[in-house]
């Protein structure tokens, strides 16, 4: 289907063509259909939703919000297309455009959603005490029914934002943790979950989430051509790049190569990491990584680690450490899949690190 063109679609196909392309991702090709039928016909409204769907999922968020301006414009009654094309500017670093579009949204039935938006829009600006007020509003409840109060999944992420920009990772890691258990497994929210763990030098639980990014981001998206397992796996070669920002599967290797480096395990972190830069933390910049040199690890940390890992060890006896699928052809040794075998082998390293620097 590659380099399709309108006039080699069958009449009464050219829908179904276009959500297939769009179902297998392929949102290129989409553009190209749909931006030749719009010069036929300007104002086709499923034409140019589609079109701006596909131009989010590519990330081209101005050229979504210009889509959704047009809809706005041509069905005033349908404010979601306003809602949109507010996301879309935020998206696109606009803040106070997507402010101006987001003030004109005055539906009841978005208000959760907007305040939810103006808040990351602060977030965003830097503005921390006006997007906690928000967060805080959404979280109590005062934003209406459908703000899901304290058990809303994206107030909860956003309060652990707020509370990791102010380095309170311990409590960060708590709301992250809260929002997985309301929405399910989101990638996103688990590498966020995964960082604040990082930055509160949990190494060990960190690392967990980052192992269960890998696996579910490979088993959900064969396509990629990566294989099954974590281990050996060139992320470079893969040239998907929109399904691997959606799995969080580049940030998941960049982070895992920071933890490595932490730990002066140089080779590691040189498998793991890609050539890709993270979302957003700059002490993770791939380029950061290769040029720094060693790094000393004060005596403190270390006997913070082992004396983490050695509670790790005496209490994560009956805990697995991967949560495996009852149809698995291939079983861990059941003595190896514990959090304490892992406590173990961490310390193990660690203590080699501390050998191979005397």
């Amino acid at each position: 289907m590659a380099g399709l063109s309108s006039s080699q679609i069958p009449d009464g196909e050219f829908t179904a063509v276009v959500y297939r392309l769009i179902r297998d991702s392929r949102y290129s090709e989409a553009v190209q259909l749909l931006s030749a039928e719009l010069q036929r016909s300007s104002r086709s409204r499923a034409g140019l939703s589609l079109l701006a769907y596909c131009y989010y999922r590519l990330q081209e968020f101005e050229l979504a919000a210009e889509c959704y301006e047009q809809l706005s414009q041509m069905h005033p009654e349908l404010e979601q297309y306003r809602l949109y094309q507010a996301q879309a500017l935020y998206k696109a670093c606009l803040y106070p455009e997507a402010t101006r579009v987001a003030f004109l949204l005055d539906n009841p039935t978005f208000y959760s959603r907007v305040l939810r938006l103006q808040a990351a829009i602060k977030y965003s600006e830097g503005d921390l005490p006006g997007a906690r007020s928000l967060v805080e509003q959404l979280l109590s409840g005062e934003a209406g029914e459908d703000s899901g109060g304290e058990n809303d999944p994206d107030g909860l992420v956003n309060m652990g934002c707020l509370l990791y920009k102010e380095g309170h990772y311990e409590a960060a890691c708590s709301k992250f943790f809260l929002a997985l258990q309301a929405s399910g497994y989101q990638p996103d929210v688990s590498y966020n979950l995964a960082l604040a763990c990082y930055n509160n030098r949990h190494y060990a639980p960190a690392l967990k989430h980052i192992a269960n990014i890998i696996e579910r981001g490979i088993r959900q998206h064969p396509e990629l051509g990566v294989g099954m397992t974590t281990e050996g796996i060139d992320v470079r070669s893969v040239g998907n790049t929109v399904v691997l920002h959606q799995t969080a599967l580049v940030e998941a290797f960049n982070l895992k190569a920071a933890i490595e480096y932490q730990l002066r395990n140089f080779e590691a972190a040189q498998e793991a990491l890609t050539d890709m830069p993270p979302r957003a933390e700059e002490e993770l910049d791939p380029v950061t990584l290769h040029n720094q040199h060693t790094i000393m690890l004060r005596d403190s940390v270390i006997q913070e680690c082992v004396q983490f890992l050695e509670h790790c060890e005496i209490f994560g006896r009956n805990i697995p450490a991967v949560i495996e699928q009852p149809l698995e052809e291939e079983r861990m040794h059941i003595g190896k899949n514990t959090v304490t075998y892992e406590s173990r082998q961490l310390k193990a390293l660690i203590y080699e690190i501390i050998g191979w620097n005397m």
